[in-house]
């Protein structure tokens, strides 16, 4: 009897113990464990992301000119949620897709390999064409677990300013751990106004729930849309671009290596920013830039390098209009200080040669001539003026970068470099500390030595100089529809040289173009001002330059000007500059011998010097 009892015991105690383990795992799978419940409502709902269009960029003139500069125009996502794909004809969907079986399983495998992948939409095939969605959407109930879902690509209808305006690209794993917003298949500006400007551009994706049936196919929405989130569409920018000048500059600088950038001094807004070789922006849009951008980067022209804001160049003569204005600044000149030119400055063993021209040479005729001798005395004497060669130069050095010039600049653009204005530092580590002097960095005096400047310090450079001694820092939006820009570039920026000194330097730039180097950019009833430069180049022939202004009162437009390997500034540089003002203050060109000139001229180098060059 007691054996019996025992055993009653032990077969209650199995009993309880079972039904006490139905129970606990009951209660994980209700409870704990959600992934029944995630597969059981996959089975039936479907969370497709809405997102929304990014926001339109116009020209400068906004939606009265009808200027647009980037678009958007649709496209289509091929989802997959892995957990549902089952026996399908994989032959058909890759003959759809243009994709071999081999690509199709290493996705699939790659997917399920994700965490949670099973249950979540992913992208299985990216930015699918118009013709592959209308094709696909007749089969696609033959390949449960798969559907499309709508977004947009940037569409640029001119085909203009790729550096300016950048490019959008798919996120990648480190963008996504430091920027939880987004996921994996998500596009994001990667360069220019894209990129400068994303949070206002993505706008808000939102959810949409629906259901579907066995079939794959939706059946309506999920509770009248209770659980949805609407999506908010990226804002409209207005840029500071001029679609028509930025077009005329880029045909302009077809076949030439270099840069236009064209500022409005009285703002700060960039009204062009070429940068050559270009390319138009709708390569790498899409399932296009895979195949293009490696030939970009391959390219030994290098048409991905924004050139305008990444180059760093020598300024050359041009940077004599600084030198003259520090050296009035300084004390050390006036207008009517004279230096002699004997075919160049001359010092003990020291020649920086200099082209034949009337000798003795004041101010603004060292300004008209572009003469050597006449800057390097006054560099010399700016530094000598102090009891240390360090002192002196610490001094001019500050000139020099109140100017912009040496730094980067509080812009929109997202990559700029900050040029080189060496420092004491430099030589003392370079020459010794107390062994070097003004003679030693004479160079320095007419924009060569270790000077480097970009394209768009040069532009707005003469900016200042229009503005007669300050600039507001240079950007490329000018409005953004329901917000506003950064106030950083509403702020006005002071030189340390006084004002009463620029309207010496601009009579001077003046007298340039209609006596001096840059004649050839003279143009009738426009009064332009400029400075030609030639820059020394190592790797072959030097580079021309020219920055200009006009009017010379009230100007409305600053510009440089650098065609690389092209030799004198009044050769290239300094027509296609003028025939840039004439485009922008006039709206057309009745130069036709100039522009033909212009736009019919290869100089682009020999492949095989520009490769041995590199």
């Amino acid at each position: 009897m007691n054996l019996f009892s025992d055993r009653k015991y032990v077969i209650s105690a199995i009993f309880i113990g079972l039904a006490l383990i139905f129970l606990l795992r009951l209660f994980y799978i209700q409870v704990i464990d959600d992934s029944y419940k995630l597969a059981a409502d996959d089975n039936a709902l479907r969370h497709k992301i809405e997102y929304p269009e990014r926001g339109v960029i116009y020209d400068r003139y906004g939606k009265k000119g009808d200027k647009i500069l980037v678009y958007n125009e649709a496209a289509y996502d091929l989802m997959v949620i892995p957990k549902r794909v089952k026996t399908i004809d994989t032959a058909d969907l890759c003959q759809v897709l243009e994709i071999t079986v081999e690509q199709f399983r290493e996705r699939l495998i790659k997917l399920k390999k994700q965490k949670f992948s099973s249950f979540r939409p992913e992208i299985f095939e990216g930015e699918i064409s118009l013709e592959t969605y209308a094709r696909l959407q007749e089969k696609l109930y033959k390949f449960p677990g798969f559907f499309v879902q709508a977004r947009t690509l940037r569409k640029y209808p001119r085909g203009i300013a790729p550096h300016a305006l950048g490019y959008v690209g798919e996120v990648d794993e480190n963008i996504i751990a430091a920027n939880p917003y987004y996921r994996m298949g998500d596009n994001m500006g990667l360069s220019g106004i894209e990129k400068s400007y994303e949070v206002p551009l993505r706008g808000q994706r939102g959810v949409k729930i629906v259901m579907v049936d066995v079939y794959n196919r939706e059946k309506g929405s999920f509770e009248n849309g209770k659980y949805d989130t609407a999506s908010v569409l990226g804002q409209t920018l207005i840029s500071s671009i001029d679609a028509d000048l930025q077009e005329y500059g880029e045909q302009l600088m077809k076949n030439k290596v270099g840069s236009i950038v064209a500022i409005e001094p009285s703002s700060g807004e960039i009204l062009t920013m070429v940068s050559s070789p270009t390319y138009d922006p709708n390569l790498l849009v899409g399932r296009l830039k895979k195949q293009n951008y490696p030939k970009m980067v391959r390219d030994t022209l290098k048409p991905l390098y924004n050139r305008a804001t990444m180059a760093k160049y020598p300024p050359g003569s041009t940077f004599k209009l600084l030198n003259a204005l520090i050296g009035l600044e300084e004390g050390v000149i006036t207008p009517s200080t004279t230096f002699g030119c004997g075919r160049g400055f001359h010092f003990g063993g020291l020649t920086v040669g200099c082209h034949p021209h009337a000798s003795p040479v004041d101010l603004k005729f060292s300004i008209t001539t572009s003469c050597n001798a006449y800057y390097c005395n006054v560099f010399k004497n700016v530094i000598q003026k102090y009891p240390k060669a360090a002192i002196g130069f610490n001094v001019w050095r500050n000139h020099v970068m109140s100017f912009g010039l040496g730094t980067k600049y509080p812009t929109d653009l997202p990559q700029e470099s900050k040029g080189n204005v060496p420092t004491v530092s430099y030589y003392d580590k370079y020459h010794g500390s107390g062994r070097w002097n003004a003679i030693t960095v004479i160079s320095l005096a007419i924009g060569q030595g270790e000077m480097g400047v970009t394209p768009l310090q040069m532009a707005n450079f003469c900016s200042v100089i229009a503005n007669r001694g300050w600039y507001f820092p240079p950007h490329i939006i000018k409005q953004i529809e329901g917000g506003r820009i950064d106030t950083t570039y509403l702020k006005k920026r002071l030189t340390k040289i006084k004002r009463e000194y620029f309207d010496l330097v601009v009579e001077g730039m003046r007298n340039v173009v209609t006596n001096g180097t840059g004649r050839i950019a003279q143009l009738d009833s426009l009064t332009i001002c400029g400075k030609t430069g030639t820059a020394q180049n190592p790797h072959g022939k030097d580079h021309s330059i020219f920055i200009a202004f006009a009017p010379m009162d009230n100007p409305k437009i600053a510009i440089s000007v650098y065609v690389e390997n092209a030799g004198f500034g009044a050769t290239w540089a300094a027509p296609i500059a003028s025939l840039m003002i004439e485009k922008y203050l006039r709206r057309e060109v009745k130069r036709p011998e100039m522009e033909k000139r212009i736009l019919e001229a290869n100089l682009l180098p020999k492949k095989e010097d520009w490769v041995a060059k590199k």
